[in-house]
Formats: structure tokens, sequence, C-alpha cells
């Protein structure tokens, strides 16, 4: 019995390395970088979504890139099939100017909301409807990129998170 319950135990205690181990494999692609208490950034993205554009040509999107890592990144360009470009913006003082690059704090958040920091879909390749999504691929200065898909809302939509 004893052997029984000796080697019952080494079996769980190998059957749940093996799981733990290909859940850190499994990531679906939304988290870069490696644990809040090293000197790396820990990327994650959330609240993304796209309004659905009012033209044929051009839309918006939003999303919130956290970073729970110890060191800083960098946004520093934005790619999707959907589009012939992705362009970062900044709104200041209801200014809209282009940016090459977004810093991401240690220990914080970059967030791209309407009236304030926003991705610009330009030449659409296919007008995006509500209830579709749209893969886009974030690089990073340090950081592996991270794909993200980002379903397409009402042109009305208003996330409760502020969005």
């Amino acid at each position: 019995m004893r052997q029984l319950l000796g080697r019952r135990t080494v079996l769980t205690a190998a059957a749940l390395a093996g799981t733990l181990a290909l859940a850190g494999c499994s990531d679906s692609g939304s988290k870069s970088g490696s644990g809040s208490g090293s000197g790396k950034a820990a990327l994650s993205v959330s609240g993304a979504y796209i309004p659905q554009p009012v033209s044929a040509d051009m839309a918006a999107g939003f999303l919130t890139i956290t970073n729970k890592g110890g060191a800083k990144d960098e946004l520093t360009s934005v790619t999707s099939d959907a589009a012939g470009q992705v362009t970062m913006h900044s709104t200041m003082g209801g200014a809209m100017q282009e940016q090459s690059s977004f810093a991401i704090p240690a220990h914080g958040q970059l967030v791209f909301k309407s009236g304030g920091n926003h991705l610009m879909f330009e030449k659409l390749k296919r007008q995006p409807k509500q209830g579709q999504t749209v893969t886009v691929r974030l690089t990073f200065a340090t950081s592996g990129p991270l794909t993200v898909e980002m379903p397409v809302k009402s042109a009305t939509y208003n996330p409760s998170t502020g969005h």
C-alpha cells in the first residue's frame, strides 16, 4: 500500500509539473516578457476593440497594454492585414499628432482610448463590420511581438472601462 501511494504521489507531481510547463507554452499571444519581479517587461493586452468605421478606407482602434514587469518597453509599430498601414496617434488639446512610438512604463499602462491615444487603420482592404474581428500585430522595442484579435463593435460603442 505504501509503495502504491508513493508511486501515485510521484505520478501526480509529474502530471502537475507537465501541466504547468504546458500552460507556460500555451499562451494565446496576448502576453510577452516574464514575471513582475524581473528586470524585464511583462506585457499583456486588454479591452481591445474597433468601432465599426463609417468610412470605407479608415478606422480607429483602442486597447490597453499593461506592463507588470520591472522594466519599461516601447510600442514601436502596429500592423494588420486589414489595412495598408496602421499609424499611432496622440491627441492633446483636441489636436491629433502621429507618433512613431509610445513608452510603456514598468508596472504601468499604455492606454489607447477615444479622445486620446489611438490607432488609425488606414487604406482599409475591407471595411470591418460589427461582429467581425481584426488581427493586429504589436511590435515592441525589447519584448517579443503580440498578436491581438480586435473585435469590431458598434460605431457608438462606449465600454465601461472608459476606452
